[in-house]
């Protein structure tokens, strides 16, 4: 491997965005975009991706290290004729720390009841709701990696108790955690559900009514709160309208979703108790996905161990 390799960038984010972060990123690499179609991409051995073209692995035929530009890489183990090459999870300060805020601020409203006073000022309504503390809520977080572990941490700080689970048991100090075995139990101690799951054939739809009615009743907030900001393809939106509708569920708090853009006539949009985002509690910071990237290229250059390597087996 050559230093100084070159670099194709398929990236679906805002163009503006890619070219303002451009400047000063991979200096002295070329860098390619999959995006001219006339550009031969043949030299180029790494590849930054978010929802790459198809063919892109055809036009890029010697590379060597694939580069998420998201925190998922569900997109990327789909795609088509995928090479058997070493994948690398964008993981970044920045990109965690906007995650846990907007967890935090999610767990916050549903607390205060705010979705409930948006609706009485809309009313022009003067009525005091029912606010419960943070110490009486538990809190359950469903996937434990860098942004779970984040999430647990910056909840605690707010007063929640929070319990935690993962596939395989992670120690936590202060924390509960629950493993596979344990998630029955895990959910009946749950006043608000966080999920942030990566999308596996194990975690597809596993966000679904079966699950919500496992939940705990009569708590606090006298029904519990479903928050997802993992992956779209874990929860069953269909689900999660009949929930609320049917009292299982109090409320929402949804940034991602099945198909995205989120259809105009989902019922979601109208839901008083639900908050809707665009998939944007923890968009890619471009300046940050480039600089995490250029030091991983540059430690694979010299000979170094690659750092966020995704196992294919696991699908994260």
């Amino acid at each position: 491997m050559p230093a100084n390799a070159s670099v194709v960038i398929d990236l679906k984010f805002e163009r503006r965005e890619v070219d303002a972060a451009l400047p000063g990123s991979y200096v002295g690499r070329k860098v390619l975009h999959a995006s001219d179609r006339s550009a031969d991409l043949s030299d180029a051995r790494y590849a930054v991706l978010w929802k790459p073209d198809l063919d892109l692995f055809k036009r890029a035929p010697n590379l060597e290290v694939i580069f998420s530009g998201g925190a998922g890489v569900d997109a990327i183990l789909a795609v088509p004729g995928l090479p058997d090459l070493p994948i690398v999870r964008f993981v970044d300060e920045s990109l965690t720390t906007r995650m846990s805020e907007w967890v935090v601020l999610q767990a916050l409203s549903h607390l205060r009841q705010t979705p409930a006073y948006l609706a009485q000022q809309r009313k022009h309504e003067w009525r005091e709701l029912s606010q419960p503390q943070a110490s009486e809520i538990t809190v359950g977080v469903m996937g434990l990696g860098v942004l779970g572990l984040d999430s647990v941490a910056k909840l605690k700080v707010m007063g929640f108790n929070v319990i935690g689970w993962s596939r395989g048991l992670k120690q936590i100090d202060g924390v509960e955690t629950f493993d596979s075995s344990g998630l029955d139990a895990f959910l009946a101690r749950t006043d608000i559900l966080v999920g942030l799951v990566p999308l596996t054939d194990e975690t597809r739809g596993i966000f679904d009514a079966k699950l919500f009615g496992k939940l705990r009743q009569g708590g606090a907030l006298g029904k519990p709160v479903f928050i997802n900001a993992g992956r779209g393809g874990s929860q069953v939106e269909a689900d999660i309208v009949a929930s609320i509708n049917g009292g299982v569920l109090g409320g929402a708090s949804l940034d991602v979703f099945e198909k995205e853009p989120l259809a105009a006539d989902s019922p979601l949009w109208a839901m008083e108790n639900v908050i809707v985002t665009p998939h944007a509690a923890a968009a890619s910071d471009v300046r940050a996905l480039f600089r995490n990237s250029e030091l991983q290229m540059q430690r694979y250059e010299a000979g170094e161990a690659l750092q966020h390597l995704v196992d294919r087996k696991s699908g994260y």
